[in-house]
């Protein structure tokens, strides 16, 4: 397990933390494979084999593009993402791309890029296979890759090597300041400690960067997302792929805004929320700068509840106590998402969509919690509450795109991570659920679920609502 929390929350792009940040930094890591050995510019052809959910949904979720900016060199925290689509179309037309911008090659889509729809590799729903080749034909290097959820990846070795594909790196409690397993754990070093989650965590995270830098990098985590929050918010027209979705986070935040109009003022900052849940995965749906927390598929809820917090419930505050209210909120959120990781997985592919907005409204509750003066229990019981009532969710995006139903459940998760937040920290204590039991209730729910309701786009509302 990485307890890093930069492993919960990348900078990335849009529209799928699986099956666009994922691909992109598998294929980054197939060429830099064949870089480390210095054959690369004795690369004659790549080909890319998608399986699985990454096959079925992967063009809505623009897995061909992401491959193919990939293949070119770019990052998906550094790529501009107005330049993707240009530079698709271009190699579309000439046929031919640089390879790490070092090499041009040949880049046919039909015989290069080929999605196995009917075939899943054995170790996990999002696998790819990656072949380089000689120019007489002969292998240059090959292996498999598998997106496992949130922008992580691990090779066809790692894959093997771990009794979880949740599990990035295995670590040991020697090298680990404060190790922990799950929930529990955390409590009980809490209180043995006086430590809050967000003390914990900040522990292990100093053990990647000093202070200043951590300080620094979550606080860029905060601009990512605050700055996807405003983009969505003036932005108006449609949503990219053919299902004519309308953009609605301006309109919608401009009738929150209007007190005494049509809206109680009652209902304002709930509607705030909504605005702003919705104003992110907007812009992840149209491949934007977001932040996968833990996932772009739920990339607005984590966003729209601090910013509820930050807009709403912080009273004449400095700039100094702003930032660290910012940063125990998303240190407390990361130590929850970890737990998720280790202990089931973020994966849509594996547990449908209990594992990307649940797990986002089980660590959006934890964070609001932290930050309005909740103790652990009562932080661990706000997350407990939030996932409680979002298992069994399905992943059933209508023609495979990140947008109906997926965007207005980010508004829904954002709300319930308030509401649980709020009746964790009006109850006395004792309550009977743990955290540890509904991650592990979520996880066996996951595998019980059939296929078609975990990114696949073979049913739920994929199959009912026509897509035009």
């Amino acid at each position: 397990m990485n307890y890093s929390v930069f492993e919960v929350f990348r900078i990335g792009i849009g529209p799928s933390s699986s099956h666009t940040v994922g691909p992109m930094i598998a294929v980054n890591r197939f060429l830099l494979e064949i870089e480390k050995r210095g054959l690369i510019k004795q690369v004659s052809e790549v080909q890319i084999h998608l399986f699985g959910s990454l096959a079925l949904t992967g063009k809505g979720h623009g897995t061909d593009y992401a491959v193919i900016a990939g293949l070119v060199g770019a990052l998906p925290d550094q790529v501009d993402p107005a330049s993707i689509i240009p530079l698709v179309e271009s190699i579309k037309e000439t046929g031919r791309l640089m390879l790490m911008n070092t090499i041009e090659i040949p880049f046919d889509f039909n015989k290069h890029l080929v999605f196995h729809n009917h075939q899943s590799l054995p170790q996990h729903p999002n696998g790819m296979i990656l072949q380089a080749f000689y120019d007489d034909g002969d292998s240059l290097h090959r292996n498999s890759y598998f997106s496992i959820g949130g922008g992580a990846v691990l090779d066809e070795q790692e894959i093997l090597r771990t009794s979880k594909t949740s599990a990035i790196v295995k670590e040991t409690p020697a090298s680990t300041p404060f190790w922990f397993d799950n929930a529990a754990d955390l409590l009980r070093m809490g209180n043995e400690k006086n430590l809050s989650i967000a003390e914990i965590v900040w522990g292990n995270e100093l053990r990647y960067q000093n202070a200043q830098e951590t300080r620094s990098k979550l606080l860029r985590v905060w601009d990512v997302m605050n700055a996807s929050i405003e983009r969505g918010l003036v932005t108006e027209g449609m949503l990219p792929g053919g299902l004519k979705v309308k953009r609605r986070a301006h309109l919608l935040y401009k009738q929150a805004s209007t007190v005494g109009g049509k809206l109680s003022s009652d209902f304002q900052s709930m509607d705030m929320v909504s605005a702003f849940a919705i104003a992110v995965n907007e812009e992840n749906a149209c491949g934007g700068r977001v932040v996968t927390a833990p996932t772009n598929g739920s990339a607005g809820v984590i966003p729209a509840v601090l910013s509820y917090f930050t807009r709403f419930c912080q009273q004449q505050r400095t700039k100094t106590e702003i930032e660290d209210n910012i940063i125990k909120f998303l240190l407390t959120a990361a130590g929850i998402g970890m737990l998720y990781k280790k202990n089931a997985s973020i994966s849509a592919a594996e547990m449908g969509c209990q594992g990307e907005i649940g797990v986002s409204c089980s660590m959006a509750a934890a964070g609001l919690a932290a930050v309005l003066g909740a103790n652990n229990e009562q932080i661990e019981n706000a997350a407990e509450i939030a996932m409680e009532h979002n298992l069994g969710m399905s992943c059933d995006p209508i023609g495979g795109l990140v947008q109906i139903p997926c965007i207005e459940r980010n508004s829904m998760g954002a709300v319930k991570a308030i509401n649980a937040a709020r009746l964790a920290m009006m109850h006395e204590g004792g309550h009977i659920v743990s955290l540890d039991a509904v991650i592990e209730t979520m996880r066996q729910t996951g595998v019980d679920m059939q296929s078609k309701y975990k990114e696949t786009a073979l049913g739920g509302l994929a199959i009912n609502v026509v897509a035009c």
